[in-house]
């Protein structure tokens, strides 16, 4: 009879354990039902006591906890509820020693190694919040044969946990946990794309993989593919709110979309529960910014510099603001930090820019380019950029996009005239074109689109299978295809169509290397050429860093070079479409600004409202580095800027040749 009942208790423990998570409060029910009074089982009381800290009763839970792990040091399961306790009391530092205490126990603790990294991502301690984290990624895969691959991928490897996990999918091609990782190789090596297709494979496979899933988001992310990123977050911080990574990655995600509501909300309630995070601040900076918050973003950033006086991008993100003058303490800080060896590279690329604004605004112009060019060196030999690839493909628009191909399609592509694309080289005055236009009633201004890019990415090889390069491809298309493209663009861009106004804007100023296919899917489109003073131009990208592309931007040579292949191309579909393409003088918006403006909104087919003329009260998300001077009235001090710099700037003159003296032809 007793063995009996032994075993009933047991069982109906057994049961309580494995409610826990999914049902805490009938865990402890049938717990205390087993209990027969007297002393209690340990059994028992680490049911009752991780129930408790499960229902949110922290004290309740401690008063059953700590004496139990006193009397059971070396419980791995109690010592880790102990320390999910003390979390939730917010006594981490005791959170922190039965965590270590569980990890000395169990060094594969996945989730010991999460709750650790958690803590220490709260007290400000990144770094070791990142190894915490990377602990958990090693201690999560259990394969044997995988191990050397995530130890080879955790210390950088990549050609090595690359070798070790094609290897094991040839052993199995459906390894779910394999897929993962290779995905997570190529996305840590800069493969987004690439990372994209396994980790989709893999979460396919095995849809519980939370890892694959969220590495997956950060694919997308990357890619600038913000709703697909933020469905997949959705469903992830639902999951698991509490989850900074997660709430982080959403919040980021949702900025690609234009939610900028959520966005803000998401950042302020992480700043709550984590305060002490540098690059949480910075990245709230970055919103408030956005939405034209302007003190508070100042207020932001500088606290992500108080926070890290050594984080470069918080110094970038403060200079970059261009109505903000950094203060003697700040650049002492920043040259000081400069000459530490020991400064990661991403820091002191940033901080070689801010020094170069902050010595730009004190007039000490040769220091300012010795700082700017320093941080373009140093960005150029990290990016892999060949102008003679840009130039090519200038030479193969020429030779595909003709008026005879455009006579053979005159009735492909899409038939909307909602579109209004804005191109030239970044910082050549696109942002202020389109403030301008979604001023009017119906226009709306979305952002620096990635869609076309991304078509042109998935067009080289052709749906028929053969190698033909892009922009070759795009000729092998069927009208019927090509309309299916046209179509597939407005759809994928609904997204941040928000206001269901007629017309909207991409202003993504590379698009100019797409224009034939622009063109051919997308014929009854608008198209803005906004052209500045080749120098003023080129050097205003030169000393700007850019969070992602602009590869061209960071070497006078190849920026000379990169503006006559986007002259060429845009002379040549002035050729072949005369007067199709409408191309505003940024020199002559400045110095005529009414009669500019009246002219854009005719060669637009939009009516004149005279909202367009004041165009910096319309309040809207701004995410281009112009954002402060749109929301200003038209200032002329910046026309001539460059030629405070001409006399480093030879090498620019030399590349961009005839251009220099053509460019508004």
């Amino acid at each position: 009879m007793a063995a009996s009942s032994e075993r009933h208790i047991a069982s109906a423990l057994d049961t309580a354990a494995r409610l826990l998570d999914a049902n805490p409060r009938e865990a402890e029910r049938l717990a205390r039902q087993a209990w027969s009074g007297g002393v209690m089982d340990p059994r028992v009381a680490l049911i009752l006591g991780s129930a408790r800290r499960r229902l949110g009763d922290y004290a309740g839970a401690r008063a059953l906890l700590e004496p139990l792990a006193a009397a059971f040091p070396r419980a791995v399961n109690t010592q880790f509820e102990l320390g999910a306790t003390f979390t939730g009391l917010g006594d981490l530092q005791r959170a922190k020693a039965a965590f270590r205490t569980v990890l000395g126990l169990k060094p594969d603790h996945t989730e010991a190694w999460r709750k650790l990294g958690r803590i220490l991502f709260q007290e400000g301690d990144a770094a070791g919040a990142d190894r915490a984290f990377a602990e958990a990624e090693r201690a999560s895969v259990t394969d044997p044969r995988l191990r050397s691959a995530v130890e080879a991928l955790s210390r950088g490897d990549f050609a090595s946990a690359e070798t070790r996990l094609r290897s094991a999918l040839k052993e199995g091609p459906d390894n779910a946990a394999a897929l993962r990782l290779l995905g997570e190789t190529y996305l840590r090596s800069g493969a987004p794309a690439d990372a994209e297709v396994l980790l989709a494979r893999a979460v396919e496979l095995d849809a519980t993989l939370e890892g694959a899933r969220f590495s997956l988001a950060t694919a997308l992310f990357h890619q600038q593919k913000g709703l697909a990123a933020a469905q997949i977050m959705e469903d992830l911080v639902a999951r698991d709110p509490e989850e900074p990574a997660y709430r982080n990655l959403l919040a980021a995600s949702l900025s690609l979309v234009g939610d900028f509501q959520r966005v803000l909300t998401l950042y302020e309630g992480l700043l709550q529960d984590y305060a002490r995070q540098p690059r949480l601040w910075l990245n709230y900076g970055h919103a408030l910014r956005t939405v034209g918050r302007l003190e508070e973003a100042v207020r932001a950033y500088r606290r992500s510099i108080g926070l890290a006086p050594t984080l470069g991008d918080a110094y970038w993100s403060l200079a970059n603001l261009k109505v903000v003058k950094l203060t003697d303490s700040e650049i002492e800080a920043m040259l000081g930090a400069a000459a530490d060896p020991s400064l990661p590279e991403e820091d002191l690329i940033h901080t070689e820019y801010a020094l170069g604004k902050a010595y730009e605004d004190e007039g000490e112009f040769q220091t300012a380019f010795i700082h700017y060019a320093r941080g373009a060196q140093r960005r150029k030999a990290q990016l892999a950029y060949d102008p003679s690839e840009t130039e090519a493909h200038a030479s193969r628009t020429k030779a595909v996009f003709t008026r005879a191909y455009f006579a053979e399609r005159k009735d492909a592509g899409a038939a909307s005239t909602s579109p209004i694309f804005i191109v030239g080289l970044p910082r050549a005055g696109s942002t202020l074109v389109e403030q301008i236009l979604a001023s009017h009633s119906e226009v709306e201004g979305t952002m620096e689109l990635p869609d076309i890019g991304l078509i042109a990415r998935d067009l080289h090889p052709t749906p028929k299978g053969s190698a033909l390069p892009y922009p070759d491809s795009v000729a092998a298309l069927t009208p019927e295809q090509l309309r299916a493209l046209g179509e597939a663009y407005l759809s994928q861009t609904a997204v941040h169509r928000q206001l269901g106004r007629k017309r909207f804007i991409d202003k993504m100023p590379n698009n100019f290397l797409h224009m034939g296919l622009i063109l051919s899917i997308l014929p009854g489109s608008s198209v803005i050429d906004v052209r500045r003073h080749p120098m003023a131009s080129c050097f205003a990208a030169f000393k700007q860093h850019f969070a992602q592309g602009q590869a061209f931007s960071y070497d006078l040579n190849d920026l000379g070079r990169y503006y006559r292949s986007y002259i060429e191309i845009m002379r040549h579909f002035d050729e072949v479409f005369p007067g199709r393409i409408i191309r505003i003088i940024y020199e002559d918006l400045i110095s005529d600004t009414d009669r500019s403006i009246q002219d854009l909104l005719a060669k637009c087919n939009l009516h004149f409202e005279p909202q367009c003329l004041e165009f910096w009260k319309t309040e809207r998300a701004v995410r281009t580095v112009s954002s402060e001077q749109v929301r200003m009235p038209i200032f002329r001090d910046g026309l001539d800027r460059w030629r405070q710099f001409e006399p480093w700037l030879s090498p620019l003159k030399a590349a961009l040749g005839p251009a220099l003296d053509r460019w508004r032809d």
